[in-house]
């Protein structure tokens, strides 16, 4: 039950940001990407968190500087640039590598970083749109503020022509249809919204078996990521893609109908095995990451 294909819902003024993924058993799981605005204000949020690290750095530098002696500057100002670089570099990658996928800017505005397959966002993935944006914005800026701060007299034109590269890589956003950096498509992610909500009731606490029972080789059939797309197919709560999800998985595990069945019930029923199966493996160190990883 993973997500393979995305398509686009019909065009509406209230939902041009809402993109879909459908999966092989027809589960309608909706996102909405995040818009210009949010992303660049959540871009200027994490400016302004670096440069109060970056400032505490430099004072760290100063005090150190200070406390060994060295009349010398220049090894204080390589250090100084390195540790600018990591941590321009290192922000990005740290936040979007961990588990919210999201910088703390992205969280403030309720934005997160997904892959745009549907998939996991892979390590890789979040080093390649990061590494990107250093030539989208910061080599330019660092190139002339290096110059500057040497003395070399920078020409207007390669003012200009460094103000027009990194200009038309902060818009190129808003000149396609689904908000991406070049980064991310070269990275194959995009930013979609993640909203603070409430945390939604247990859907496996107060369930008694409803009187399903399922045999150790059903309840196999699938692993973690099929578990996450199902709970969210129950709390969507639509009927056509319960319907289909539920016949998917029948005829998956070999399960017979019954007259009376309902599909919501046979759903949660499953969703409750399965997730007992998993956290019962879990126990002894056995993680089952989707229905094709036989471990």
């Amino acid at each position: 039950m993973t997500a393979v294909s995305a398509t686009r819902p019909p065009v509406e003024p209230e939902a041009r940001f809402a993109r879909r993924f459908i999966t092989p058993e027809g589960a309608d799981l909706r996102l909405v990407l995040g818009s210009g605005g949010d992303r660049a204000a959540a871009f200027l949020l994490d400016i302004l968190f670096m440069v109060v690290g970056l400032i505490a750095f430099t004072l760290l530098i100063a005090w150190i500087a200070s406390s060994v002696g060295l009349k010398n500057a220049e090894p204080w100002g390589i250090a100084w640039l390195l540790g600018f670089f990591v941590l321009r570099n290192g922000y990005f990658i740290a936040f979007e590598a961990g588990p919210r996928a999201a910088t703390p800017g992205k969280r403030v505005l309720g934005l997160r970083v997904a892959a745009r397959d549907g998939g996991r966002l892979t390590a890789e993935a979040v080093f390649v749109r990061n590494f990107l944006r250093e030539i989208e914005v910061f080599l330019p800026v660092v190139f002339l503020a290096a110059a500057n701060a040497a003395g070399d007299p920078v020409q207007g034109w390669v003012v200009l022509m460094g103000l027009v590269w990194t200009g038309g890589f902060l818009l190129f956003p808003m000149f396609n249809r689904d908000r991406l950096r070049l980064g991310d498509i070269v990275a194959g992610t995009w930013v979609v919204k993640a909203p603070r909500r409430s945390l939604a009731a247990d859907l496996a606490a107060s369930h008694d078996g409803g009187g399903f029972a399922f045999t150790r080789e059903q309840v196999s059939a699938y692993g973690v990521k099929e578990l996450q797309v199902l709970e969210t197919v129950l709390r969507a709560r639509d009927k056509r893609t319960m319907t289909a999800v539920a016949e998917r998985i029948r005829g998956k595990i070999g399960w017979y109908k019954a007259p009376d069945e309902r599909d919501d019930a046979f759903l949660t029923a499953y969703y409750a095995a399965l997730r007992g199966r998993l956290e019962h493996r879990l126990l002894f160190g056995h993680r089952r990451r989707d229905k094709f990883d036989k471990a």
